[in-house]
């Protein structure tokens, strides 16, 4: 991927499904993603990677085991390495991520939510 400006608001306005993450760049060895949430995700962990989630709009809740932790518009919060977590929006909510090169985006719990990561045109 070249050095180029990207927006990203018309990142995630070119976003169509929900779920489905979306290279925005690639910084070293992370790779930037936007993606559109909305309904309940799967639980899963991923065993060798923190997960950084930053709220662009609307509301996302990481459920953990313990606790809940809800995030709004610019709230950012890293799920360490190994944690089992479940994001949830109860509403459309637009989100921002890092995590390294080839994080599949359902870590240890394949299925019908896994998806490749993708390109924005």
């Amino acid at each position: 991927m070249t050095s180029e400006v990207r927006n990203i608001r018309t990142a995630l306005e070119s976003v169509g499904e929900l779920w489905q993450p979306h290279r925005l760049a690639s910084v070293n060895d992370y790779d930037v993603k936007v993606a559109r949430l909305e309904g309940e995700f799967v639980w899963h962990t991923h065993p060798d990677t923190d997960e950084l989630f930053l709220v662009v709009s609307g509301e996302l809740t990481i459920q953990l085991r313990d606790r809940d932790v809800v995030l709004g518009p610019n709230d950012v919060f890293v799920v360490p390495r190994g944690v089992e977590h479940c994001p949830k929006a109860d509403s459309e909510a637009h989100i921002v991520l890092f995590e390294p090169k080839g994080t599949v985006n359902t870590g240890d719990a394949p299925g019908d939510r896994t998806s490749p990561l993708r390109e924005l045109d």
